[in-house]
């Protein structure tokens, strides 16, 4: 039986989870640089460790109300290929371990489009945590977009 860690996160009152392997950082919010024509859920760009990189909103990634900037806002940085990009998240606030056992697939309600990120959910005593892929979250033409920023 396979066990992970997953850092969790928050997007309004919902627990996301992300594969602790796809993690490079986590570091807090900074205002980030608007960029013209780019997709509408890309915030902007920070400058990263001497990077530029490319930071987006998953709350309009996810459809979900806008929540306001604060203290406990965060930016999760992955490894896209070779390239890093930013996810703005309300809060990501611990690890956890997860059996195979504990991890349901995703619902049928969720299938279609945003099923290609969602890997499944996770039971962790009475929570339910939504486990997603977030290098599949952009389409492969969303991705040449950013690229070519």
């Amino acid at each position: 039986m396979a066990e992970k860690q997953y850092v969790i996160f928050k997007i309004g009152n919902e627990e996301y989870g992300i594969d602790i392997m796809n993690v490079k950082e986590i570091g807090p919010y900074q205002k980030s640089v608007k960029v013209p024509n780019a997709p509408s859920f890309v915030e902007g760009i920070i400058n990263y460790r001497g990077n530029v990189i490319p930071i987006i909103s998953l709350h309009k990634r996810f459809n979900i109300e806008q929540k306001d900037i604060d203290n406990n806002t965060r930016i999760i940085v992955i490894n896209l290929k070779d390239k890093q990009i930013g996810f703005i998240v309300d809060e990501a606030s611990q690890t956890i371990r997860l059996n195979d056992k504990d991890i349901d697939p995703a619902p049928d309600i969720v299938v279609g489009i945003d099923s290609k990120y969602i890997i499944g959910v996770g039971k962790l005593d009475e929570r339910l945590i939504i486990l997603v892929d977030l290098e599949k979250i952009l389409t492969e033409d969303e991705k040449k977009k950013i690229e070519s920023m």
